[in-house]
């Protein structure tokens, strides 16, 4: 006659007189796994280390500045509109081509140092220009408004945007030509106040890669007619026009070829810089997840990236704590290690112009961590464990030891 006999250990006491010798060349590959995971990690979260060199070229053929992957421009002053109009027109116009259709970044911004505001800005999502015009209350609080133009950017060639905002709303135009209408949006002159920066946000790195060949601003709407002129001045390099055109407050022709300077044909106070190192104008510091949220799939792919970069390290370290240091709610310490890494990466990244500071990876990198210590928690994984030889320094992880054994009479 066959018998089974189960045991489960449930005290730390009890645990230490039976489990199996443990093997000092495992306790040493698991080691080297965790600091190889965690040595990953930290160079995924910081490189390049420092600031890359800012990629922004003269185009060989034409006029106009090619924007690699980190390429920003910025004003050397900031803008200061003196016309204020009864009905708060203006109106911006932008002749650029971007790298790739399917790609998102800041096209153009304008950012008040004084209060830390950007006032407007201009993006491609995928396919589609992005408007966005933030305000303050008067308490503090920023609201910020978007409209989208869609299908601007379907086509791999150069396209003069033109957007005239006056009482009744905000005409945007592409080549001339009519593209949508919006009566609930307005800009003012007062919205395209501060420094201009081309290529990046301000105040994250969102950056934007392709050709951009000219920029003007306008202290008034912009009739029909005068935008289909216009596409015609800018696609001729008839530049004079343009400058001689009522309300200009900015011309900005890119035709110089070489140095590091984009002037302004109005007023060289506001000449555009080109800094050799790639730059955030006004780094934020752990941004928060509502002002972090862009409508795009490369937002909701970093936050995959983030969460699945950090599985591995929950599972390796709680594995570690609970196989080779015997440490008590191991799974709640690698959990808290993962949110102490997390957080010195999204210090660290504030200061490194190609990374963004921000509540959204911290929280993303901690679940991350918690789905992998609750994995090597799964049953199966116990079980795996235990055939590979590894066994439980410390019941609280909820391992059992079994023994089976076979008995006649």
């Amino acid at each position: 006659m066959r018998c089974v006999g189960i045991l489960k250990i449930n005290n730390r006491e009890a645990l230490d007189r039976i489990r199996w010798p443990w093997d000092s060349a495992s306790a040493h590959l698991l080691t080297g796994v965790c600091v190889a995971v965690l040595s990953g990690i930290l160079v995924a979260g910081l490189w390049p280390f420092h600031a890359p060199r800012n990629e922004v070229n003269w185009l060989s053929a034409g006029a106009g500045l090619l924007f690699g992957k980190y390429g920003s421009i910025v004003s050397a002053a900031a803008f200061d509109p003196k016309s204020r109009r009864a009905d708060n027109s203006c109106s911006l116009e932008i002749w650029l081509e971007p790298r790739r259709v399917q790609s998102a970044g800041t096209i153009l911004a304008f950012y008040q140092p004084d209060n830390q505001a950007t006032p407007f800005s201009l993006r491609q999502s995928l396919g589609d220009l992005v408007l966005q015009r933030s305000s303050r209350n008067e308490v503090g609080q920023t609201k910020k408004a978007k409209i989208y133009v869609d299908d601007v950017f379907s086509q791999q060639k150069p396209v003069l945007v033109t957007i005239s905002s006056s009482q009744s709303g905000i005409t945007v135009f592409a080549n001339g030509v009519f593209a949508k209408r919006f009566e609930n949006f307005r800009l003012s002159s007062q919205d395209m106040k501060g420094r201009l920066i081309a290529g990046n946000s301000p105040v994250t790195t969102d950056d934007w890669s392709g050709q951009l060949r000219g920029i003007a601003v306008y202290d008034r709407g912009l009739t029909t007619e005068e935008v289909s002129q216009h596409f015609v001045d800018w696609t001729t390099g008839n530049r004079v026009s343009l400058a001689q055109t009522q309300g200009a407050t900015a011309i900005y022709p890119f035709n110089e070829g070489e140095g590091k300077v984009v002037h302004n044909l109005l007023d060289s106070a506001t000449d555009l810089l080109i800094p050799d190192r790639f730059f955030v104008l006004h780094a934020q510091f752990l941004e928060r997840p509502w002002d972090e949220f862009r409508r795009d799939w490369n937002y909701w792919k970093d936050i995959g990236i983030n969460i699945a970069g950090f599985i591995p390290l929950g599972f390796f370290f709680c594995a570690y704590f609970s196989l080779a240091r015997r440490v008590e709610h191991p799974v709640a310490i690698t959990i808290a290690l993962g949110f102490a890494v997390s957080l010195n990466i999204e210090v660290w990244q504030a200061f490194l112009p190609t990374r963004d500071s921000g509540m959204t990876d911290l929280i993303t990198n901690t679940l991350g961590t918690a789905i992998g210590a609750m994995a090597c928690c799964h049953r199966v994984v116990r079980v795996a464990l235990h055939a590979a030889g590894f066994r439980a320094e410390s019941s609280n992880i909820g391992f059992e030891t079994q023994h089976v054994g076979a008995s006649s009479p």
